[in-house]
């Protein structure tokens, strides 16, 4: 009877798997990383796509996702390794939301369109916060849908200063009418008594001319404007009305600057009353640099792709005087707000009202002892019509 093999000569002798096989075989194994599947995919760019900002966290605190736009409003860099990281850390630069996040498994009624101000990134958000749930309706995490206001604000507030200035402007047109007639005899009377009265009566009636111009509506006449040609025009004016003694002015234009669409008379004024300022400011010493850019105005985020950032020429007023405190700046666009004796408090609020007329707007910034730096932006192209 021939020999018959073991059973461990047979394994021995097995053949090998080819390496084609064994890949194979692998390849069937369960793989360790996660794979997305279509469905994946496309929430992923559906949340990535939002105009809208998205933040998801987890019940221990870290982060599960964060949209592009979250990054953008809260002035962050996107990055991969925040996922998985506790979002205090992630947003140490925001605590308003880190205050709104903390809350969302604490409180009975969580939020709905609601608005918070971030206040070191200088934004106002509108926002919803959601728990996220599981098939138990046991919270696992939360979401926080939120979207960027800053310039939806801004426009309202602008509306609600014009709101109240047409009220004051009503009030002030009935005691301009009231005040203008008697004034002049006053006038003649004190002229002919030789006392101080001229002098006050010429600023009596210096007051009731700038308030009847602030409270008139702003009539635009239209025209292709060389900045250029306003600024040293305004210089000019400024001079005549404050004297400018040892004051150095440096104008500095972007060569080809583009012309606007513009009132040439009332942008004059507008310049020559931010330069008159520098001038007080100074008080005969100093320097005033006014420089003129292209720039562009972005367009209201919830637009972006849609609408491209308007041309628009950036004219800059700075001086290096003593510039203004903090709690002085926010005021400064008030109207009959002043810190001059015998200022009447309305020259800044006129040339915000000739700004707002252009499309335009008017900022400023300033340093106790550094000095002042307004900025008007103006659209190249101007949407106002001949009255506004």
């Amino acid at each position: 009877m021939p020999d018959t093999p073991s059973r461990s000569d047979a394994r021995v002798r097995r053949r090998p798997t080819p390496p084609s096989a064994a890949a194979a075989r692998s390849d069937r194994r369960p793989s360790l990383e996660p794979r997305l599947t279509p469905d994946d995919r496309f929430f992923s760019h559906v949340v990535s796509s939002m105009r809208n900002g998205v933040i998801a966290v987890r019940r221990d605190g870290t982060i599960a996702l964060m949209n592009n736009e979250g990054y953008r409003i809260f002035g962050l860099t996107p990055s991969a390794t925040d996922l998985g990281r506790p979002f205090a850390d992630v947003l140490s630069a925001c605590p308003e939301i880190i205050r709104v996040l903390s809350g969302a498994f604490e409180l009975s009624h969580l939020p709905n369109r609601a608005e918070l101000r971030l206040k070191e990134l200088d934004r106002v958000i509108g926002y919803t916060l959601s728990q996220v749930k599981d098939e138990t309706a046991a919270p696992v995490g939360a979401v926080l849908f939120f979207k960027d206001l800053t310039q939806v604000e801004q426009l309202e507030e602008r509306e609600r200063l014009r709101d109240r200035l047409a009220s004051l402007g009503e009030m002030a047109a009935g005691i301009a009418h009231e005040l203008k007639n008697p004034l002049a005899g006053i006038e003649v009377m004190a002229g002919l008594l030789r006392r101080q009265g001229p002098d006050s009566a010429k600023l009596a009636n210096a007051i009731v001319v700038e308030m009847l111009e602030f409270v008139r509506p702003v009539r635009l006449q239209v025209e292709r404007t060389d900045l250029a040609d306003v600024l040293q025009q305004s210089v000019t004016m400024a001079e005549s009305k404050v004297p400018r003694r040892d004051v150095i002015v440096r104008t500095t234009v972007e060569a080809g600057l583009p012309m606007i669409e513009g009132d040439h008379h009332q942008l004059a004024q507008v310049f020559t009353n931010l330069v008159a300022n520098a001038f007080e400011a100074l008080d005969g010493t100093g320097r005033i640099t006014i420089s003129a850019a292209t720039t562009a105005i972005e367009a209201d985020p919830a637009f972006a792709g849609l609408h491209p950032a308007t041309p628009a020429v950036l004219v800059e007023v700075a001086d290096d005087g003593p510039g203004i405190s903090a709690d002085l700046t926010d005021r400064i666009f008030n109207p009959f707000f002043t810190t001059k004796v015998t200022g009447t408090g309305l020259g800044l609020a006129i040339v915000r009202k000739i700004v707002d007329a252009h499309d335009g707007r008017i900022d400023v910034s300033s340093t106790p002892d550094s000095g002042t730096r307004f900025r008007v932006t103006l659209p190249v192209t101007s949407t106002s019509g001949w009255f506004k």
